[in-house]
């Protein structure tokens, strides 16, 4: 399942310079600032409450469990197993290991007999002062009774050696229960998979379909071809293991890539699944996602899929329903006439046949809404392919968050099936296949908030607070599927500050930097500690810097102006370390903007206090949500490499500007819209570039500008404005929209703010931009400044001083008159008498910013 979007058709370059036009001002109602100034953006929150289990935890949650405290049964020191089908001997020596006095039997009449739910899987479970009592509808039934006991064993309700009477009649909402591995990127290792199955068989999921995207026998080019001797061994060792598991092992084929609809594909393909089942697997599916070309056709899909059914399925007679991927399996793409691909599956698929569906879009919440779309093309109930808590899409998150975006009120009617896609980090996703279980067989009573308290003290028991603290603050995509994270976290803008809401911010970035070490102490399972390793690390630096943050923004307040520039450019990230930081992110809905928010609202006010000045320090706006986020910033870094991206559909009305921080004299703009200039679709193709004096009444600077990549505006009598945006006119483009930079008079060497000259004028640039986020480096040069008249003093802000500079104050015969050295990030030079030019030299230093003042 791709979950990138499709690139299409690429459009014309233009470049466009103008005047201002005599255009109409646009009205469009006053712009709130505040609201693209917060790192909060809304979300759904994720549903239910933690609750007191009083001792026992059982997952997933039964459908009716009855206790009786007042009577215990005393486990004994020896076991005494009546296990009347022999069936279950390998697994009770792994759920009880030590006494129990236990008696567990299974088939319809017993099941009528003991009041077990009369359907496939329930079971009863009693326990009293003869001791264990399983009776299951069917085998797995009783197998799941064995479950539910290995988790009575290990409740601290069991501690004391002694188990509560107690009556538990349990059965299942949904019938296909499981996991889908459709992912792109590395496979699980063999040694992962088993241990899922293994998860799977405790928390009473039932199928696994294998189906990784990287696997080449899976897809193209190899499907046709026989798994290695090797790698066939491994899958029957799965298939062994699914089985001991009650898990439907279910291996999914990828041939839409280069299928040629021949005879002698066709064989190709029976020849294939009579390979596997001679592994021992019994249940099939054929995925035609994610592909182009005639592989696409869904006449020859339904032909096939049915020819299959007939041929294979129902001539095999004990394979289980066949399982198809349709090439509209989302309603973003899906066409709704009738001649369309889901309605030629309900015209034409046999019945027995199941459908899956990712729901609106290739990631969705699943509701009865987006099923009655669906069910209603193919004419039988889907299978849900949930696409979470996959990140083959944003593999830079490792995401631990609740699972929710489930409507409780679904049922088999709904759906014939649920199967959820996880990451490549096999053991990290254990986390959501805790959920996933609990709400697939128990979906009326599903509790997110509760499921995820009690999956993080399953994954790590002797580590469970500072789990929770990385999971909590790990858990939103940024631009993908969107999730809910820091939710018990109250951040604050810098007016906002008081004593309190800083220390409790202080407080929770202490317990963040102690995460890795004591996870790497206490933690014991080694399978997630592995994954988590490199995202732990980052976590705990991200911590770090929240501690800096708050210590900056005291010696903000205090007006410690030395110190505060000091610690501030000592606290900005290194290119090394957002590097690191961008490979393995956490905190993105709230910490890390957190920081950089503050670091940056600070520096605004440290500037304007010290300079006399706003700052060039331009801030992104527009119609965009994710605009309040960091990921803005990337339109306004001054590196054309990357882009801000809006991560959802544009539409009328879209626009995406700048807050210059007060009025100014605009004059020069330019947009570079797209990933590219070349062959991009994400990008505004029918555009007007318009200004503001007050975000309320907008004026054109251009006329409509059709498919331009490059925007440039250039007026020399220029236009007071304190905002500036690009706004999406007329159009059918539906794509997301990206900005690569967005840049407002930027300084040239014709509009240095005072006389200064160099060897190289372009290299010293960035330390007169009237910018102290960006920098010059002073290398081996002589950069010369003219002081105006009436200035006495010199401010020079550096980020890093590897080699003194050397400040000489020069007077009209050509005189030294003053000579000092610099070796602090922050340095004030009172001008000397006589004064007419100031020289700075360097072996090496990087100068942020030099203010005469």
């Amino acid at each position: 399942m791709n979950l990138m979007k499709t690139m299409i058709s690429a459009a014309m370059t233009a470049v466009i310079c103008a005047t201002v036009p005599n255009t109409a001002a646009a009205d469009e109602g006053a712009f709130d600032l505040s609201s693209q100034r917060s790192e909060v953006q809304q979300l759904n929150p994720v549903p239910g409450k933690k609750i007191d289990h009083q001792g026992l935890i059982i997952n997933p949650t039964p459908h009716s469990i009855d206790i009786d405290r007042t009577s215990v049964y005393t486990l004994p020191a020896t076991k005494k197993i009546n296990d009347k089908k022999g069936k279950f001997a390998y697994t009770i020596a792994e759920v009880v290991p030590g006494g129990i006095d236990l008696s567990i039997d299974f088939g319809e009449k017993q099941a009528k007999k003991n009041g077990v739910e009369l359907r496939p899987e329930a079971y009863k479970l009693t326990v009293d002062k003869k001791g264990v009592t399983i009776t299951g509808y069917d085998e797995a039934g009783a197998f799941y009774g064995l479950q539910t006991l290995r988790q009575i064993l290990t409740s601290e309700i069991a501690s004391s050696g002694t188990i509560p009477h107690m009556t538990i009649n349990d059965w299942p909402s949904l019938s296909r229960r499981g996991v889908i591995e459709g992912f792109y990127g590395a496979p699980w290792s063999h040694d992962v998979r088993l241990s899922l199955i293994d998860y799977y068989g405790k928390n009473k999921l039932n199928s696994y379909f294998f189906g990784p995207k990287d696997d080449p026998y899976h897809s193209t080019p190899h499907w046709r071809q026989p798994y290695p001797e090797p790698e066939a061994k491994k899958i029957k060792e799965l298939v062994e293991a699914a089985n001991r598991n009650h898990v439907d092992f279910i291996w999914a084929i990828h041939p839409g890539g280069d299928i040629r609809w021949n005879e002698a594909d066709y064989d190709s393909l029976v020849n294939k699944l009579d390979m596997m089942y001679d592994l021992g697997v019994r249940a099939f599916a054929l995925f035609f996602d994610d592909i182009d070309g005639e592989g696409r056709n869904p006449v020859k899909q339904v032909d096939l899929f049915n020819r299959l059914n007939r041929e294979f399925v129902k001539k095999k007679g004990d394979v289980s329903n066949l399982v198809v991927c349709p090439t509209d399996y989302s309603r973003l793409w899906a066409k709704t006439d009738s001649a369309g691909a889901l309605a030629t599956y309900g015209r034409s698929l046999d019945k027995s046949i199941e459908v899956f569906y990712t729901g609106d879009v290739v990631c969705s919440d699943l509701t009865h809404e987006t099923m009655d779309f669906f069910n209603g093309l193919i004419r039988r109930p889907g299978f849900w392919w949930w696409n979470y808590p996959v990140s083959d899409y944003c593999r830079n998150f490792i995401l631990q968050g609740p699972v929710y975006g489930l409507d409780t009120t679904i049922t088999e009617e709904d759906v014939v099936g649920f199967g959820t896609n996880p990451m490549e980090h096999g053991e990290a996703s254990k986390l959501a296949l805790y959920g996933v279980a609990d709400y697939t067989w128990n979906t009326p009573a599903y509790n997110a908030i509760d499921n995820w308290e009690r999956a993080l003290s399953d994954l790590a028991p002797d580590a469970t607070d500072a789990y929770r603290t990385f999971a909590i603050h790990s858990a939103d995509t940024e631009n993908g599927y969107r999730r809910d994270e820091s939710w018990e976290t109250s951040t604050f803008s810098l007016n906002e500050y008081t004593p309190e809401k800083a220390a409790a911010m202080l407080a929770e970035f202490e317990k963040i930097e102690k995460v890795p070490a004591t996870m790497e102490a206490k933690c014991n399972n080694q399978l997630l500690m592995k994954e988590l390793k490199p995202w732990l690390t980052e976590f705990g630096k991200l911590g770090k810097r929240g501690v800096e943050a708050i210590g900056l923004i005291e010696q903000y307040r205090a007006g410690n102006d030395s110190i505060f520039w000091t610690g501030y450019v000592d606290a900005l990230m290194t290119p090394e370390e957002r590097k690191a930081y961008d490979a393995h992110k956490s905190g993105t809905l709230k910490l890390q903007p957190f920081i950089e928010n503050a670091l940056e609202d600070m520096v605004i006010g440290f500037y304007g206090r010290v300079a006399g000045n706003t700052p060039a320090i331009h801030i992104p706006i527009g119609s965009y949500p994710n605009l309040a986020t960091r990921q803005s910033r990337l339109m306004t870094d001054r590196d054309t490499t990357n882009h801000y991206t809006s991560a959802e559909a544009q539409k009328d009305g879209d626009w995406i500007g700048l807050d210059l921080g007060t009025l100014r004299k605009v004059n020069n703009i330019r947009v570079m819209q797209g990933r590219n200039s070349t062959a991009d679709t994400d990008y505004f193709d029918n555009v007007v570039l318009q200004a503001s004096a007050d975000g309320h009444t907008w004026t054109d600077l251009t006329s409509p500008l059709k498919e331009t990549y490059d925007i440039i505006w250039k007026d020399d009598n220029g236009i007071d404005a304190r905002y500036v945006r690009i706004k999406r006119l007329d159009s059918k483009r539906t794509s997301w929209t990206t900005v690569r930079e967005f840049f407002v008079n930027p300084v040239t060497a014709d509009n240095l703010p005072y006389s200064a000259t160099a060897s190289a004028v372009d290299i010293m640039l960035n330390a007169f931009d009237n910018n102290p986020d960006t920098y010059s480096t002073l290398a081996g040069d002589t950069w010369n400044i003219t002081p105006e008249s009436g200035a006495n003093s010199i401010l020079v802000l550096s980020k890093t001083i590897d080699n003194p500079v050397t400040v000489d104050q020069i007077d009209a015969k050509g005189n030294i008159v003053s000579s000092d050295t610099i070796t602090t990030p922050w340095r004030k030079i009172n001008l000397a008498n006589g004064t007419t030019k100031v020289n700075f030299s360097s072996a090496g230093a990087d100068i942020c910013e030099i203010v005469v003042l």
